[in-house]
C-alpha cells in the first residue's frame, strides 16, 4: 500500500465512519479515505438477523476484547464484543432503533454544548431515517437508515405487555418520541427481514464514487501531528506499514474503545500515563480514556409452562428446518429475531423524573451469549440502569496497536447503582407475578426468589450482571476550560488542529437506551459541521 494523500482521512468504518464516508464524499469536491481495521461484511451471518449468535465471540467479526476484573462484579471480568468489520458493531448488534430521551440531549445542551438539545437533534434523526411509520413530526422517510417492525411475535411476550400494564407500566407503540416510557415491541434496523447495518445503509451507496477509497484490514497506529496540527495517520495494512496524509482533517471514528487508544498512541492523553509507556507527549489531555459509561444488564430468568419459547422450539430439528424454510421464502420467523424483541422503560422509584431502567425481554434463556439455550421453557427479563453513575476507563497497555486495551468499566461502584440494581430485580419480579404471566406458572430461576434484601440483590447483581454493549464517553464533549473534556461541541480535539473524534466516545452522558442510532446522529451532525467549515475555508 503506497503512501497516499486525501482531503479527509476517517479512521474506523463502523456506524459513524460509514455515515462520514457517505456525507463527506457526496458532493464530489473532496477525496475521502475510510480505514477499517476489520474486513468486508461479505459473510452470510452479517445479514441474517439471528447471525449475531455466530458473530459475537467470533474472531472474524469481533475484536474479542475483555474487561479488567471488576470489584462491582465480585471479581469477574467480561467479554466486551465490538464489531471487527465494515459497519462495526451495527453489523453484529441487536438492531434496535432507539434514540433515547429528549432529556438526554437537553442535558448535553445545558452543559454549554449548544446545538445538541432535543429540538436540534430531532431533525438530524429524521433526515436519515426511512421509517415504516411514514413521514411526520417525529419520523422521516427516504433516508438511508431503514426502520421496520419486527417480523415475529410471541404469545409469551404479548402476555408480558399485559402484565406490565397490570404492574403500572403503560403500553407504548413508539419508543422514539422523546419520552420512551412504556412497554411494547422494538422497532428494528432491518429491511424485509435482513439486517440493515450502517455499511449497507450508508457506505454501500457511496462505494462507486471515485473520490472515496475504502481500505479494509487497515489498523491505525497513530495520528501524525506536526506543529500542533494533525496531518495524517500511520497504519499497517496486512502487516505492511504505511502513511496516509490528510490535507484537511483526520477523523477518529473507531468507537469508544479504539478512538481513545489511537489518541493515546499518538501522544494525546494524560501526560504521566503516556510517559510511563514510553510515548512522547504531544498534548496533555487528561480526559482521554476517562468517563467510560456502559449499561450493565441484569438477566433475571423465569421458567414458564404451557407457552412456546425458543428454548424448546430450537431443540426440534423439524422446527429448525421449518424456521429456515420460512426465512428463505418469506423473510419471516425466528431467523429475523433480534436478540431482544420486546422492550419496557419505567422508573425504578418515584424520585426519577423520566424512566431510568430499560427491559429487554427475550423468549429464551441461556447462561451467556455463545452458550446453548437451557433445556426448559423460559424467558429472560433483562434490565439495565439507563443512567449509571459509575465511571470507568479505557487505556492502552503499550504503544503497539495490536495490544488489546485495558477496559475497566467499574460497574456498580456507586451506592446509587447498587440500589437501582436491587430495585430493577424487584420490578422484574413484580411484572412476572401479575396474572397474565402467572397463568404460565412463572418460576424464578435466576437470581433466585430466596434473595430478598437490598444487600443480597446488590451482590447477586454483581454475579449476574453483564454488558449490554453500549460503551460511550471516553473522549467526551465539553466546553473550553473543562479539564476532562476531549472535544468541543464541533467534536474538534482540544489543542490539536485538524483532528476530530466522531463516535460514541464523544457522548458526555450516556443516552437512555440503545446507543447505535444516537452514534449515527452524532456522525450526521459532525458531517454537516465538517462540510460547512471546509466550504467556508474554500471561499
Amino acid at each position: 500500500m503506497p503512501d497516499q494523500e486525501f482531503d479527509f482521512v476517517i479512521c474506523g468504518g463502523g456506524s459513524a465512519g460509514c455515515v462520514l464516508a457517505n456525507r463527506l464524499s457526496e458532493n464530489g469536491k473532496y477525496s475521502v479515505a475510510l480505514l477499517e481495521a476489520g474486513g468486508h461484511d461479505n459473510w452470510i451471518w452479517f445479514h441474517i438477523p439471528v447471525g449475531y449468535l455466530f458473530a459475537i465471540g467470533n474472531p472474524r467479526s469481533d475484536w474479542l476484547w475483555r474487561t479488567e476484573s471488576s470489584p462491582g462484579l465480585n471479581g469477574r471480568d467480561l467479554a466486551y464484543p465490538r464489531g471487527k468489520v465494515l459497519g462495526g458493531s451495527s453489523s453484529i448488534n441487536a438492531m434496535i432503533y432507539m434514540r433515547g430521551q429528549a432529556a438526554d440531549y437537553d442535558r448535553w445542551r445545558d452543559m454549554g454544548l449548544e446545538g445538541w438539545g432535543w429540538d436540534e437533534v430531532l431533525p438530524v434523526f429524521k433526515k436519515h431515517e426511512d421509517s415504516w411509520r411514514g413521514e411526520g413530526p417525529l419520523h422521516g422517510t427516504g433516508g438511508e437508515w431503514r426502520v421496520e417492525q419486527p417480523r415475529l411475535r410471541w404469545q409469551v411476550l404479548d402476555s408480558f405487555i399485559e402484565a406490565a400494564e397490570s404492574a403500572g407500566i403503560p403500553r407504548s407503540s413508539d419508543f422514539n418520541t422523546g419520552t420512551n416510557e412504556g412497554c411494547g415491541y422494538f422497532d428494528v434496523n432491518q429491511k424485509t427481514g435482513r439486517r440493515w447495518s450502517a455499511a449497507r445503509g450508508f457506505l454501500a451507496p457511496a462505494l462507486k464514487r471515485p473520490n472515496l477509497a475504502v481500505f479494509t484490514n487497515a489498523l491505525v497506529q497513530s495520528v501524525i501531528v506536526e506543529q500542533g496540527k494533525a496531518i495524517g495517520v500511520k497504519l499497517t495494512r496486512d502487516a505492511v506499514p504505511s502513511t496516509i496524509r490528510a490535507r484537511r482533517e483526520v477523523i477518529l471514528s473507531a468507537g469508544a474503545v479504539a478512538s481513545p487508544a489511537i489518541l493515546e498512541r499518538s501522544g494525546i492523553g494524560e501526560g504521566a500515563r503516556l510517559q510511563g509507556l514510553g510515548i512522547g507527549v504531544v498534548h496533555d489531555l487528561p480526559g482521554v480514556g476517562a468517563n467510560l459509561q456502559d449499561h450493565l444488564q441484569l438477566r433475571p430468568i423465569f421458567k414458564v409452562s404451557d407457552v412456546p419459547t425458543m428454548n424448546m422450539l430450537y431443540r426440534s430439528l423439524i422446527r429448525r428446518c421449518l424456521m429456515g424454510t420460512e426465512y428463505l421464502f418469506l423473510r419471516r420467523g425466528a431467523l429475523t429475531m433480534a436478540p431482544s424483541q420486546l422492550g419496557a422503560f419505567t422508573r425504578s422509584s418515584v424520585e426519577h423524573q423520566t424512566p431510568n431502567i430499560q427491559f429487554h425481554i427475550q423468549p429464551l434463556s441461556l447462561d451467556k451469549f455463545g452458550d446453548a439455550m437451557h433445556n426448559f421453557p423460559a424467558i429472560t427479563v433483562s434490565v439495565c440502569n439507563l443512567r449509571p453513575t459509575s465511571r470507568g476507563s479505557v487505556h492502552i497497555r503499550s504503544a503497539e496497536a495490536s495490544d488489546a486495551p485495558a477496559i475497566a468499566p467499574n460497574y456498580l461502584s456507586t451506592e446509587e447503582d447498587k440500589e437501582i440494581a436491587a430495585q430493577s430485580i424487584r420490578i422484574a419480579r413484580k411484572v412476572m407475578s401479575q396474572p397474565p404471566m402467572s397463568r404460565y406458572r412463572a418460576e424464578e430461576f435466576r437470581p433466585g426468589a430466596h434473595l430478598e434484601t437490598d444487600s443480597d440483590l446488590a451482590k447477586v447483581a454483581g454475579d449476574i450482571g453483564t454488558t449490554i454493549f453500549h460503551p460511550v464517553g471516553t473522549a467526551r464533549m465539553g466546553v473550553a476550560g473543562d479539564p476532562m473534556a476531549v472535544v468541543d461541541k464541533s467534536l474538534k480535539v482540544f489543542g490539536i488542529a485538524g483532528l476530530r473524534v466522531v463516535d460514541a466516545s464523544t457522548m458526555p452522558f450516556i443516552t437512555s437506551g440503545n446507543t447505535n442510532s444516537p452514534t449515527i446522529m452524532i456522525a450526521e451532525k459532525a458531517s454537516a459541521a465538517i462540510l460547512e467549515q471546509a466550504g467556508a475555508r474554500q471561499h
